[in-house]
């Protein structure tokens, strides 16, 4: 609970930055293309061997949030954003496949450029809070951080009120959730490309 405070925070503290800026709001949503890293298997009656350890396969997830978007120069602006997330990634173990979805709370804060008439460039961190990790068929206990930093960048394109835009993610703080009962851990970190489209309001 605490995290999740300074969590709202420092989205707050942002919304009152670009409120000073004289913002455009809008509401967004899209779809996510990746996975959340590496799953691990280990013998747990043999000092914690491990055993083996799988990619992920890419999943698509998707997302839905609000923004603000501030201009601090003619080129130059800032977007903090807030959003709903799931991620998705699958793995495959011999004949066992195993699914697992994140569901959490983004705070993308996004520094961009304008560059040639309605193109723009932009990056900058994303403030996570993961609500809910569930591995299929497997009791798997919460993430090791709730409250988790990644870093995001693309390019966009600003078509009157409407905008769509490509950015990858990667999650940056190392984060791994772990079974209750099996000897399985699996990396929580995001690494995927989303595609979003957004209308100023």
């Amino acid at each position: 609970m605490k995290n999740l405070l300074v969590f709202l925070m420092l989205f707050t503290s942002c919304i009152t930055f670009a409120q000073d800026k004289r913002i455009n709001f809008g509401v967004k949503a899209g779809l996510n293309y990746g996975d959340n890293g590496k799953i691990e298997f280990s013998d747990i009656t043999n000092s914690g061997e491990n055993l083996l350890s799988e990619n992920a396969n890419d999943k698509i997830g998707y997302h839905f949030g609000i923004y603000l978007k501030g201009k601090i120069t003619d080129n130059l602006y800032i977007k903090p954003e807030l959003q709903y997330t799931q991620n998705s990634s699958s793995y495959s173990f011999n004949s066992r496949k195993l699914k697992y979805d994140i569901k959490k709370i983004d705070a993308p804060i996004l520094v961009g450029i304008s560059l040639l008439g309605p193109f723009h460039v932009f990056g900058g961190p994303s403030l996570q809070y993961i609500v809910e990790n569930k591995l299929e068929d497997v009791r798997l206990g919460d993430v090791k951080n709730e409250f988790t930093v990644g870093a995001q960048f693309g390019v966009g394109l600003q078509l009157n009120r409407f905008n769509i835009d490509i950015r990858y993610e990667r999650g940056i703080s190392e984060n791994r959730a772990q079974s209750i009962d099996e000897g399985i851990r699996v990396d929580s970190r995001p690494n995927q490309f989303i595609v979003s489209i957004g209308i100023d309001l």
